[in-house]
């Protein structure tokens, strides 16, 4: 049952609100970007992908098993591990690095699903997909890009600041101390772009969720409690999943001796 004031899109309405990528594509040939085939895939790409995760979605929520939910979910997580890897400029070599973004990826991903579906929203059953999958979405975008921002800063920042770290190390500093500098600026900057989301939600800027929630008719007032809601979890677990990352990536930039180890960094891809 749709709410009231629902209005349902047509396929013709999608059609008409694409040519609005004419206007990228023009300003890509006018100022010669070399964008236009870049957009052109990934509209097409989006529009696929969504689609897809449409028929997925419909199938999955129709469903009363919870490992239709899990099984979705860790495949949510692989992707977004992946993601991560995908993000860095010298990413750290061997299945280490993916274990420790796709591992903390799962690991913030369900204590934020457990807490925000199970404790605060219980819906019946409380595994429900149709709440856990959007949530555990929602989750994943975000403390990726604060695991990717931080573990970019990370290794950039250990690299370009090499000579003072083992000059630390050297005096005696273990390599957590050498290294807090670089881990503070790293954290920083993973949990800065949450940050200036919380700050301009509301009066620069109508979130998706609460938007898309007022636009399917739900009363406004209803869907800033549920934005809210999503915000403060997607702060704690980037904030989380931040430091997390960035401390395991501080020790596979070193070894037990406190030495050290950018050669276990993979070349810059040219």
């Amino acid at each position: 049952m749709n709410p009231a004031g629902y209005i349902a899109l047509s396929y013709w309405d999608l059609v008409l609100a694409a040519l609005l990528i004419l206007i990228n594509g023009a300003l890509s040939i006018a100022f010669r970007l070399g964008l236009e085939r870049s957009l052109l895939i990934a509209a097409a790409r989006m529009v696929v992908q969504l689609a897809a995760v449409g028929l997925v979605l419909t199938f999955v929520f129709a469903q009363t098993s919870p490992l239709w939910t899990v099984g979705l979910g860790l495949i949510m997580v692989a992707f977004a591990g992946r993601e991560v890897m995908a993000r860095q400029t010298r990413r750290i070599r061997g299945w280490l690095a993916y274990g420790l973004g796709t591992g903390t990826l799962l690991f913030v991903g369900l204590i934020a699903v457990l807490f925000g579906v199970g404790v605060l929203i219980g819906p019946e059953p409380w595994y429900s997909p149709r709440f856990a999958l959007p949530i555990l979405g929602m989750i994943l975008g975000n403390t990726l890009t604060g695991i990717s921002l931080g573990m970019e800063t990370l290794t950039s920042a250990a690299e370009r600041e090499r000579a003072a770290i083992e000059a630390r190390i050297a005096l005696g500093s273990p390599r957590f101390e050498a290294l807090s500098g670089v881990i503070r600026q790293a954290m920083k900057t993973g949990m800065m772009p949450i940050i200036n989301a919380m700050a301009a939600t509301g009066i620069v800027a109508l979130p998706g969720m609460m938007t898309g929630q007022i636009l399917a008719g739900i009363d406004p007032v209803e869907a800033t409690q549920y934005q809210v809601l999503i915000m403060f979890l997607i702060a704690g677990s980037t904030a989380l999943g931040t430091f997390l990352a960035v401390i395991g990536g501080a020790r596979l930039l070193t070894d037990e001796r406190h030495r050290l180890r950018l050669d276990r960094l993979a070349k810059a891809a040219s």
